[in-house]
């Protein structure tokens, strides 16, 4: 049985362990690791979170739109954003952020709680439930429009959420053109004449052991998007596994489905971004 706390087999995984040389290499600048080790200790997200610039800009509707930057090695490059669970913009979201920079990407990593970070599941539920749907809707609308403005940017941009953040990438590329959407476990309960403005293919990583973001929900949206006549953009992915399970702080984190869903993911922005 599924709990808070984990789900099956997977709360009883051994924790991801670094050597020490590795650690001090990585924490140098000067060795790399994979994703998931750097998630899973607090002091490398941090160190992987220090290496992003965070940057504000003026929002369409005269709000201010916040977040960590991260460049890649090449001159111009497609553009990834990234939404953040609802535990906000922390240095986990950050470190991905870096990662998707050193994998060829400009990565932006929004921040939609102005700057508040939750500790415990009751403060971030606090904090989803006092956001202000349109004014984030701007913010994220508006991000879009700068990366694509940006001069390190090739003007390609998808984007790519996790829970709370998966129904904002897909909110934002209903909202406005985007070239590429990935959805991790995120509220996809849309209506047919919503996703008709989708300009781009959707990528969708769920598990059937998600109790909230469910089997039922995602078929009405598999069902939504073929009314939409947008049934061929779109992919989904299901994982024996628990909501929030690409996640390596949590108790639900399944290494190899996180591991595949990461793999399959890198290679749909390839495919679609450049």
């Amino acid at each position: 049985m599924c709990s808070l706390d984990g789900c099956g087999h997977h709360a009883d995984l051994p924790p991801i362990i670094v050597p020490d040389a590795l650690r001090r290499r990585f924490l140098a600048g000067i060795a790399s690791l994979p994703l998931a080790a750097v998630l899973a200790d607090r002091a490398l997200a941090q160190a992987a979170a220090d290496r992003v610039e965070t940057v504000s800009f003026p929002s369409a509707g005269g709000r201010t739109v916040t977040g960590a930057l991260a460049l890649p090695a090449a001159e111009k490059a497609p553009v990834v954003l990234l939404f953040h669970e609802w535990w906000g913009l922390n240095d986990q979201i950050k470190a991905v952020a870096a990662e998707f920079a050193a994998q060829g990407y400009v990565a932006l990593a929004i921040d939609l709680f102005g700057g508040r970070v939750a500790q415990d599941a009751q403060q971030a539920q606090q904090l989803v439930g006092g956001i202000d749907q349109a004014a984030a809707a701007d913010l994220a609308v508006s991000a879009v429009q700068w990366l694509r403005g940006h001069p390190r940017s090739t003007g390609k941009v998808g984007t790519v959420g996790w829970c709370f953040g998966g129904g904002w990438s897909l909110q934002t590329s209903i909202a406005t053109p985007v070239d590429a959407t990935v959805i991790y476990y995120g509220n996809v309960r849309r209506s047919a004449q919503e996703l008709k403005t989708l300009a781009g293919p959707v990528l969708g990583h769920f598990g059937t052991q998600d109790k909230s973001i469910n089997q039922e929900m995602v078929a009405g949206f598999e069902k939504a998007m073929r009314e939409a006549g947008q049934a061929e953009r779109l992919t989904v992915y299901w994982y024996e596994a628990d909501h929030a399970f690409a996640n390596p702080t949590g108790a639900r984190y399944d290494a190899e489905d996180a591991a595949t869903a990461w793999e399959r993911t890198l290679y749909f922005f390839k495919k679609n971004l450049g």
